[in-house]
């Protein structure tokens, strides 16, 4: 034993060997260990669905709206023809495309097969979006997500419609099938005001993949779109895109300003879904809590392991206290003890998060298979599936967590090794 603490800094060999243990005191290391790693790798996996979704999601939304616009307050924005050349010279904004929106009823109109009769179905109510086809691939990449027919189909005059792949499957129409659209501004007659309708050949199909415009919006030439709801020469606005979408809120007021056109309305994609991006964020803070109890339990199973273990080598405390060890290399030895089941324990965490996220996709696919249903449903969860997101930011910050946790969880027992009397321990062995 002596030759044990003559070999120079003896608190790492005496924290190896509490380690190793053996019997009982290996067993709830073990299980003390296998908590930590599981509290660690939930957390790792959570964060990066978050990340993964708040990702997704921003970059779905970024294919179909523009990154600001401006409009008119009440009704069309006056003087748009010259007003667009102006937003396109202002600093920062990289393009510029008119754009005509409101709402609408969409039916069929008629089966796909003639002979089967002529009951349309619908209605289903839409957003129904007015473009110039050239300008609005300059703002949006919503044309790299049409899967059947192409968006420069919808010509002036032509009376064709673009519509998400989920608003088609409802309707039962594909490319060539014809819709009815139901406009909310009717013609005035001696019996009332009476719908507008309009017959359109469905040109084109789009699958953005996310549910919010894959079920709910529509596309229509911007000449068409102005005839069909009154707007005449006018538009609803113009659409913007930006150098740098995080700054797209300063770039459209600066744009507004040198329009000296009054009183506009501007927006960007951040204020229009501020307050899903601000509930994602909380949802994370949220989930990052709840699911930190799950390390703080594993934590608190060091203390009762180290209490054990100081239980249990009371007697070799004794004889290590009276062969020269001091109180503080006792408390250093457990308290390396527990940052070693601390350590592994968040170091195997992260390896088995970090495989369970990079697999996540295909083990939903396997459980969604297994149990036959949908476990992310589009209609929920606004996207049909699972994606990932590691942050270096996030896996430290759990890292970094655990083994605070842990090194707090150690000192009590620590300490408690470290005063015990030499003399009372083998006076009780």
């Amino acid at each position: 034993m002596s030759a044990f603490l003559a070999k120079g800094p003896y608190e790492w060999r005496l924290a190896r060997r509490a380690l190793g243990g053996g019997g009982f005191l290996s067993f709830i290391s073990t299980v003390a260990l296998g908590g930590i790693a599981l509290g660690v790798a939930v957390l790792i996996v959570v964060l990066s669905v978050m990340n993964g979704f708040e990702r997704e999601v921003r970059t779905r939304i970024l294919s179909v709206d523009a990154h600001a616009t401006i409009s008119g307050v009440d009704g069309p924005l006056p003087g748009w023809r010259t007003k667009l050349p102006l937003a396109a010279a202002s600093p920062g904004v990289v393009a510029v495309a008119p754009y005509i929106e409101d709402q609408g009823l969409l039916l069929r109109d008629g089966p796909r097969d003639a002979t089967a009769g002529a009951t349309p179905s619908g209605p289903l109510g839409t957003l129904v979006r007015g473009i110039d086809p050239a300008s609005e691939a300059q703002v949006d990449r919503l044309a790299a997500s049409v899967t059947q027919g192409r968006l420069a189909d919808l010509t002036p005059g032509s009376w064709r419609i673009a519509l998400g792949h989920q608003l088609a499957e409802a309707l039962g129409v594909k490319p060539g099938d014809r819709v009815v659209l139901v406009v909310p501004r009717g013609n005035a007659t001696p019996a009332g005001v009476v719908p507008r309708l309009r017959r359109l050949t469905v040109a084109a199909i789009f699958d953005v993949g996310m549910y919010e415009y894959d079920r709910g919006m529509a596309l229509l030439n911007l000449q068409d779109a102005a005839r069909l709801y009154q707007m005449g020469e006018g538009v609803t606005g113009l659409r913007l895109a930006v150098d740098d979408p995080y700054r797209a809120g300063e770039r459209v007021r600066e744009a507004a300003l040198g329009l000296d056109a009054g009183v506009v309305n501007v927006s960007d994609w951040t204020r229009k879904h501020a307050n899903f991006f601000r509930s994602l964020q909380v949802t994370k803070g949220i989930l990052f809590m709840i699911l930190l109890m799950v390390v703080f339990v594993a934590a608190f199973n060091v203390v009762s392991t180290l209490v054990m273990v100081v239980r249990e080598k009371g007697t070799d405390i004794a004889i290590l206290r009276t062969l020269g060890a001091t109180p503080g290399g006792i408390l250093r030895a457990f308290t390396l003890h527990g940052l070693s089941l601390g350590g592994l324990g968040t170091l195997a965490g992260v390896v088995l998060g970090l495989l369970v996220t990079v697999n996540l996709g295909r083990l939903v696919q396997g459980l969604e298979r297994l149990l036959g249903t949908s476990l992310v449903d589009g209609r929920v969860y606004l996207i049909a599936e699972l994606p990932t997101r590691v942050l270096a930011s996030d896996v430290l910050l759990v890292v970094g967590v655990a083994l605070g946790l842990t090194l707090l969880s150690t000192l009590y027992p620590a300490w408690r090794a470290s005063r015990l009397a030499p003399a009372r321990a083998l006076r009780q062995e």
